[in-house]
């Protein structure tokens, strides 16, 4: 996803690390990256307000259940990784 503007953090960057954004794990100097980016770019906002509502609602219909920790530290691990491989074919691509 590209809005065509250029920014300091890329619009697939940031989609790929909506949720750790949302969930308030991401690093602070990535979570001030994105809030920017956010600020800068409507469709990247959009997409971040779908997301929270995709969140908001699956809270709703779980009432509060909360995956066991060993599952939420799989799926850190897996989105982390599939982040890594995302920036490693940009980063391939544009060599």
């Amino acid at each position: 996803m590209s809005c065509g503007s250029p920014h300091k953090m890329s619009c697939s960057d940031v989609i790929a690390e909506v949720f750790l954004f949302i969930d308030g794990e991401a690093t602070e100097q990535r979570r001030a990256l994105i809030h920017r980016h956010l600020d800068e770019c409507s469709p990247c906002l959009r997409e971040y307000g779908i997301e929270e509502e995709v969140k908001a609602l699956v809270h709703r219909t779980c009432g509060g259940d909360r995956a066991p920790e060993s599952l939420r530290q799989r799926v850190r691990v897996r989105l982390s990784e599939v982040v890594m491989q995302l920036r490693t074919e940009r980063q391939v691509g544009t060599e």
